[in-house]
């Protein structure tokens, strides 16, 4: 009876060990999601966007010591939805418009953390090839997705095609927000990557700039590029819950840097729009 109550108590004394090991490792900062952690994964899409990121700012970050793995997603829901639940750190894949639309139809709580170059969208022709040339009944092809729907419709306002109210905030601008359309033009909303394969089909295409990369669209044919408002600038996306931490301050630094100022320089063709006063040095 003696050795079995010493069994007992020994026992008990290791598990009373453990938990306390495990309670300390928890306290210790050493989790995986720990703000001042070195390996990184982040949300790969095809576009420019992250193209960008790979070749000008993540080696700024490798010799700081950051090691990087990539996740591939066929659209930017998935990859939304991956940095929600945790399967990625970042992705610079978005606007401050799809990231709000985004967090109001998935109950999502990302942040955006700084601007970075961003491709704007532009109106390309499709049949006719001169703006000159707008008759009445003309359509036009459109993105479907809501953010990407309005800079459309602000875009064709722009050209002086159609007339919005005035009362509507342009990112949430939508056909039914048209006060004028004196050319009784036709719009035709759908999914931005299909647009490229269906613009001979159209009389002229709102196209965005990801989609005009990937389409390997020459940006110079665009009878008109937007005005690229602020909610329209792509941006470093993490959760809300990460936005202070240490590795979050250094990928937004590196986008800010004499480094990246000069590769970027060095390899703007033309594509890409940087707000004023954007490099730090």
């Amino acid at each position: 009876m003696k050795k079995t109550i010493q069994f007992v108590t020994v026992f008990a004394g290791m598990l009373l060990a453990a938990a306390f090991s495990t309670g300390c490792s928890k306290k210790s900062g050493t989790q995986p999601d720990s703000g001042d952690k070195k390996v990184l994964t982040y949300g790969k899409s095809q576009g420019p966007y992250t193209v960008l990121f790979e070749t000008g700012v993540k080696p700024i970050l490798e010799k700081e010591g950051y090691t990087f793995k990539a996740v591939e997603f066929s659209d930017l829901v998935q990859n939304d939805t991956a940095l929600q639940e945790g399967e990625i750190d970042f992705n610079v894949e978005q606007h401050t418009a799809y990231k709000d639309n985004f967090n109001k139809s998935q109950n999502g709580n990302l942040v955006t953390i700084t601007p970075i170059p961003t491709v704007p969208a532009g109106l390309f022709p499709g049949k006719k090839k001169s703006p000159d040339q707008l008759a009445d009944g003309d359509t036009i092809a459109v993105p479907n997705d809501a953010s990407n729907t309005a800079r459309a419709y602000v875009l064709l306002q722009k050209a002086g095609w159609i007339k919005l109210d005035g009362s509507v905030n342009p990112a949430q601008a939508k056909q039914s927000d048209i006060t004028e359309n004196p050319h009784h033009l036709v719009f035709t909303e759908m999914n931005s990557l299909n647009i490229p394969a269906v613009v001979g089909d159209f009389d002229y295409a709102v196209i965005t700039g990801s989609i005009v990369y990937n389409a390997k669209i020459d940006p110079s044919t665009a009878l008109l590029q937007e005005t690229v408002l602020e909610h329209l600038l792509l941006q470093l996306v993490v959760k809300e819950e990460n936005k202070d931490a240490q590795w979050v301050k250094d990928i937004a630094a590196a986008y800010h840097s004499k480094e990246f100022s000069e590769y970027f320089n060095a390899n703007n063709n033309g594509l890409w729009y940087v707000p004023d006063n954007y490099f730090s040095n």
